[in-house]
C-alpha cells in the first residue's frame, strides 16, 4: 500500500488529479495555437482546382419547377452557375445564393415544363465547369403536406406496419399447442427471421449512406447505429439482471420482455421501412397498387409471429398474455411505420434514414442474442438439426415474401 502510494506520488509530483489531467489539453491547445499564429508552416497556398462535392438531398416537383435542394460536401466553396434539364438550359433561382460553403446547403428553383410521368436528367454545372447530375426516374408532383397528406401516410402505415404484424400475432393460441421442441424450432425460425431482416436493413442503409453528404458520416453512420443501439440495449439488459438478481430472481430473461425486445427491433426496422416509402411516394416512384399491399401484408405478417414465440418459448406453460399487453407489442412493432412515412415524404433526410437504419439493425442483433438461448436443447446444444431447419426456414420465408415487394 505504501509503495503504491509513493509510486504515485512519484509520478504526479504530488499535483491534484483534475491538474493531471488539464496538463495533456492545455499542451495540445498550445500546439494548435502556435501552428494556426504561424499560418501552418508547410502549407503553402494551393495551386491545384477546387475539390467540388455536392450532395443532392431532396427533389421536389411542382408545376412547371423543379425544386433541388443541394448540400456542399466537399472542402471547398462551389459556386452554381447553370442548369440544364434533358440538354437544354433552364432558369433557376438559388434561394440561399449561388455559392456553397462547406456544410452549407441551397434550394434551386428550376423553372422547367415537366410532365407527368417522364423521366428526366439534370445537370448542375459549377463555376469550374464540374457537374453535379440529378436522375429523375418518374416525374410526379410531390404532394403538398396538408391534413389530408399525412392521413394518407398514416393509412399507408396502418397497411404496412400495423395490420399485418397484427395479424402474424393472431398465431399465438396455435404456438401454446406446441411441445418444447417444437418451440425450440420455432424460436430458431423467429432468428432466422430476425437474422435476415437485420441484414436486408443494413444493406438498405448503406445504399441510402451512398446518397448522403460524406462529411456527416455516410456509411458509417449505418454502424454507428447499429453499435449504439446495441450498446443502449445491452446496457439496459445488464441493469435489469442485476435488479433481477438483487431481488433474489433469476437473470434470465422472461418471455415478456423478451416479446417487448423483438417487438422494439421491429419496430425500429419499419419506422427504416417507412423512410423510404415515404420518400418514394413523395417522388413517385412508389407504385401505390393492391398489389403492393398484399406484398407487404405477406411479408410483415412474418414479423407478427416473431413477437409472439417467445411469449410460448419457456419450459412451462405460461399464462395468456393481456390482450391490452399484445396490442401495445403490435403497435410498438408496427405504428414506428407511419411517423416513418411521415418524415419519409415530408423532410426525408439520406443522414438521419441511415443512421435509424443502423439503429434497427444493432437492435435486431441484440434481440437475437437475447433469444439465441431458448433454442437449446437438453444438452446445451445451441445448433442441432431441428434448430438449424428452423432458422434456414425462417431466412427462405422473409426472402420470398419478400420478393412480393418492390419500392
Amino acid at each position: 500500500m505504501e509503495a503504491g502510494a509513493r509510486a504515485e506520488r512519484s509520478v504526479g509530483g504530488g499535483l491534484p488529479a483534475w491538474a493531471l489531467g488539464a496538463i495533456p489539453l492545455a499542451l495540445i491547445a498550445i500546439a494548435i495555437g502556435s501552428f494556426a499564429l504561424l499560418g501552418g508552416p508547410g502549407l503553402g497556398e494551393r495551386t491545384g482546382p477546387p475539390v467540388e462535392e455536392v450532395a443532392v438531398e431532396r427533389t421536389v416537383l411542382h408545376p412547371g419547377e423543379i425544386e433541388l435542394t443541394l448540400r456542399n460536401d466537399g472542402p471547398d466553396p462551389v459556386e452554381i452557375a447553370q442548369v440544364a434539364v434533358n440538354d437544354a438550359y433552364a432558369p433557376f433561382v438559388a434561394s440561399d445564393g449561388n455559392r456553397i460553403g462547406r456544410l452549407d446547403s441551397t434550394t434551386l428553383d428550376v423553372s422547367f415544363p415537366w410532365i407527368e410521368g417522364e423521366a428526366y436528367e439534370i445537370f448542375i454545372l459549377t463555376s469550374t465547369g464540374g457537374t453535379i447530375d440529378v436522375a429523375i426516374p418518374v416525374a410526379a408532383e410531390t404532394p403538398e403536406a396538408d391534413l389530408g397528406f399525412y392521413g394518407l401516410m398514416a393509412l399507408l402505415g396502418i397497411y404496412v406496419g400495423v395490420i399485418p404484424v397484427s395479424l402474424g400475432m393472431l398465431w399465438l393460441p396455435f404456438l401454446g399447442r406446441l411441445g418444447r421442441r417444437w418451440m425450440s424450432s420455432l424460436i430458431a425460425f423467429t432468428v432466422g427471421l430476425l437474422a435476415f431482416l437485420a441484414i436486408d436493413a443494413g444493406l438498405e442503409g448503406l445504399e441510402i449512406a451512398a446518397e448522403a453528404p460524406a462529411a456527416f458520416g455516410g456509411a458509417s453512420l449505418v454502424f454507428a447505429g447499429g453499435l449504439v443501439a446495441y450498446l443502449v440495449l445491452a446496457g439496459i439488459d445488464a441493469h435489469l439482471s442485476q435488479r433481477s438478481r438483487r431481488a433474489g430472481g433469476s437473470a434470465k430473461a422472461s418471455g415478456a420482455y423478451l416479446a417487448l425486445l423483438v417487438a422494439i427491433g421491429i419496430g425500429l426496422h419499419n419506422l427504416g421501412e417507412g423512410l423510404a416509402i415515404g420518400s418514394s411516394y413523395a417522388t413517385g416512384a412508389l407504385a401505390l397498387g393492391a398489389f403492393l399491399v398484399v406484398g407487404f401484408a405477406i411479408h410483415n405478417t412474418t414479423e407478427g409471429l416473431a413477437i409472439v414465440a417467445p411469449l410460448r418459448g419457456g419450459d412451462d406453460a405460461a399464462p395468456p398474455p393481456r390482450l391490452s399487453r399484445l396490442i401495445g407489442l403490435g403497435l410498438i412493432a408496427g405504428a414506428p411505420a407511419i411517423l416513418g412515412a411521415w418524415i419519409g415524404a415530408s423532410a426525408f433526410n439520406p443522414s438521419l434514414a441511415a443512421l435509424l437504419f443502423g439503429v434497427g439493425v444493432g437492435a435486431i442483433v441484440r434481440v437475437i442474442v437475447q433469444l439465441s438461448p431458448a433454442m437449446r436443447d437438453e444438452g446445451g446444444r445451441l445448433l442441432y438439426p431441428a434448430t438449424v431447419a428452423g432458422m434456414l426456414g425462417g431466412i427462405a420465408v422473409l426472402y420470398l415474401t419478400g420478393l412480393l415487394v418492390s419500392v
